[in-house]
């Protein structure tokens, strides 16, 4: 077995605020030690029930977060930025199924640091649908036919993937109490959560489906503010609806539709807001 692993921040034990998911910020260094462990936690699971091969993509902000010297030793680790994909930098078909960890829930809706990509995103649509970067990245895997078989964060996260998949394994570490409070296990806890789910989430694989995208996918991103969406109107290709601060681009496939909202974020945040 191959399993591809997505590790992003927000959804990781005890992290609530800015102040552990920013690298200026005093908290930070601690966070990178339990992000680190949590997903050792994880990847040692899968390597004692049958897994021969792991790929980790380091999926939160910069992507250099997890250390390197303390990652299980027979880990692969994609890690940097820029990546073309992102929170999905090499997932392909040869992968058997895909594990998200430390995600959270999209943007709008409640949950701990819940937002998608940037914090100018309001909502995100492919063809109408909601979506956040666990949906989206669901999508990817979709594409190449791999399913999504474990996701990890708190408990808005695990809803918000039980919705999208169906037999999915969810492990929730913390509990929401507002965007920037939570009810948490501790690591120690968490780091047994999710090994226990790890090994169900391999013996239930047979029953999870891949997401299968949309053949020729619409997206659609409200961005707070026009000034937003006037960058993300930039990129060619793009409409800005009329009286509304939402970008459209019709893509040839998930894969240029996943591109298309990297760009189009990317320009998003070069606005200013004096």
């Amino acid at each position: 077995m191959k399993i591809y692993m997505s590790v992003d921040m927000e959804g990781i034990t005890g992290l609530v605020d800015h102040t552990h998911v920013s690298s200026n910020q005093h908290n930070y260094e601690r966070s990178r030690r339990i992000m680190t462990e949590e997903a050792n936690a994880i990847i040692t699971s899968l390597f004692m029930n049958g897994s021969e091969e792991v790929v980790v993509n380091d999926s939160h902000s910069k992507m250099n977060n997890l250390l390197v010297e303390l990652l299980h030793p027979d880990t692969q680790l994609i890690t940097g930025d820029v990546k073309p994909y992102s929170m999905v930098q090499g997932l392909d078909s040869s992968f058997d199924g895909a594990i998200f960890a430390g995600y959270h829930a999209r943007a709008s809706m409640p949950g701990v640091l819940s937002h998608t990509m940037i914090f100018g995103v309001r909502n995100m649509y492919i063809d109408d649908r909601p979506i956040g970067e666990l949906g989206f990245n669901a999508y990817v895997a979709g594409y190449y036919n791999v399913p999504v078989l474990m996701v990890a964060g708190d408990d808005q996260a695990a809803f918000e993937a039980s919705e999208l998949i169906e037999h999915v394994t969810t492990a929730a570490v913390k509990t929401t109490i507002s965007r920037s409070a939570a009810k948490t296990l501790t690591p120690a806890k968490s780091k047994q959560l999710l090994a226990e789910a790890a090994s169900e989430a391999l013996k239930n694989r047979s029953r999870v489906k891949p997401l299968t995208p949309p053949k020729r996918p619409v997206l659609k991103i409200e961005f707070a503010n026009y000034g937003q969406a006037e960058w993300a109107n930039l990129m060619p290709g793009t409409e800005l609806i009329e009286g509304t601060t939402i970008v459209q681009f019709e893509a040839e496939d998930i894969l240029q539709a996943y591109q298309a909202m990297l760009v189009m974020t990317e320009l998003a945040m070069r606005t200013t807001f004096c």
